[in-house]
């Protein structure tokens, strides 16, 4: 006999900034993830309309085509856009026109249908984890987040919604490798916000449908892995095309192209005519037109986002083995690098971390528990293996044991949990 349609397991969904992770209950009670590329079960939050065969195409796919000069629109960081105006603008892609809200709701639709091929049945419910704050200090912006959030989820099929916060999904996936009661700082950094929950968590707790009195108190900013990224790119990459040069009337050539080149989700606009035609305007600006060269460059062959992806391998790469990595920029001209090492990495992110580990410090004040209190600091969400990080946290907590979890897969695994309350 089927499931009812209430007694159906929820889905987890984590709609993450860079990628996205689906989990289920399988019968004996625990959350599997669903392979939702090949037998990977995180999926880059990308979507690629391509122009020459007028398909759709998700995550790695995307990605790979378009940095292979198939010619269409690569969208990236669509979560980025819940709680600003822009989400209900349409923008171009191929000979037509979507809403970012219709994208994200293309892209909620590939990962129920990705999931409905695993499972062998078309989910309906759905549990989707969502930030501490879509938007930071506004109440009314972050609550229209996550309602369009929700619009975008019932436009993809799902008709039974809920959310949970990622941080305390995280929690939930924690607790089962618990052997006794502890006071955790759950920490989520993902690719758009870094989240912070100090709970208690233990197996004679797990249980319980009520777990609010276990929930000490929850903090989060709107700082992530892109924001690295783009700070990253602003001072090793842009510097090359112009930033902060200093043109013949003694003025620094106008730093406003340079900031949305860098920034993933506003790249796709250097590309208008408009934005051409002044960028072409600012070479009066330049004493060396190299630099202004290297700029047209870079709009006119469309490579913004070659040279995002670029800087993100750099950091990936410094971050796991130290020492230096090259950033190619030999498609702007023959022979052009920038390079990341460690420690100017760290330094150039010292201020974006230093903001990240006083709202995990926050968080414990507002709960009212002492760093020397703490049985474990928990790590989950891609970005929290940014050994920078890692190591401003440390020092912030030298007496606490810092925990690695799953950070793809963490957040998605709880979100099945919370499904079951």
């Amino acid at each position: 006999m089927a499931r009812s349609r209430r007694s159906e397991p929820a889905l987890g969904i984590d709609f993450g900034t860079s990628n996205s992770a689906v989990s289920y209950l399988a019968e004996d009670g625990r959350a599997l993830l669903v392979p939702l590329e090949g037998t990977a079960t995180a999926l880059p939050t990308a979507v690629f309309f391509n122009i020459e065969d007028h398909g759709t195409h998700f995550g790695r796919d995307a990605i790979g085509l378009y940095l292979a000069g198939v010619e269409g629109r690569l969208m990236r960081s669509l979560k980025s856009l819940l709680g600003s105006s822009l989400v209900e603008e349409e923008t171009a892609v191929g000979s037509g026109s979507l809403s970012f809200k219709a994208i994200i709701a293309l892209f909620l639709s590939e990962l129920r249908q990705r999931a409905a091929r695993h499972l062998g049945h078309e989910p309906r419910r759905a549990v989707i984890g969502r930030p501490v704050h879509f938007v930071d200090d506004e109440a009314d912006r972050d609550r229209r987040a996550q309602a369009v959030l929700a619009e975008a989820a019932a436009a993809a099929g799902f008709t039974d919604v809920s959310f949970e916060l990622e941080p305390i999904a995280a929690a939930l996936d924690y607790e089962r490798r618990l052997a006794r009661e502890s006071l955790v700082l759950i920490v989520d950094i993902g690719g758009g916000t870094s989240d912070f929950t100090v709970v208690r968590l233990g197996p004679d707790r797990i249980a319980a449908r009520d777990r609010g009195s276990d929930i000490l108190a929850t903090t989060g900013v709107h700082i992530g892995g892109t924001d690295y990224d783009r700070q990253l790119n602003l001072q090793q990459v842009m510097p090359l095309l112009g930033l902060r040069h200093v043109g013949p009337a003694g003025r620094e050539v106008p730093s406003g192209p340079f900031f949305d080149l860098a920034t993933w989700h506003l790249i796709h606009r250097m590309y208008t005519p408009r934005v051409l035609r002044d960028v072409r305007e600012l070479r009066v600006n330049y004493g060396d037109t190299r630099l202004h060269d290297r700029l047209l460059a870079v709009l006119d062959q469309r490579l913004g986002h070659l040279l995002a992806s670029e800087v993100e391998r750099a950091k990936i790469e410094v971050s796991m083995h130290a020492g230096s990595s090259a950033i190619d920029l030999g498609v702007v001209e023959r022979g052009l690098q920038a390079a990341v090492d460690a420690q100017g990495m760290a330094a150039g992110l010292a201020p974006l971390l230093e903001q990240v580990v006083d709202c995990a410090e926050e968080c414990l004040r507002r709960a009212g528990v002492a760093p020397d209190r703490l049985d474990a600091v928990y790590l989950t969400g891609g970005s929290s293996a940014l050994q920078p990080f890692q190591q401003a946290l440390q020092r912030r907590f030298p007496a606490t044991a810092i925990v690695e979890g799953d950070l793809f897969g963490g957040v998605g695994s709880g979100l099945a949990y919370a499904g079951q309350r």
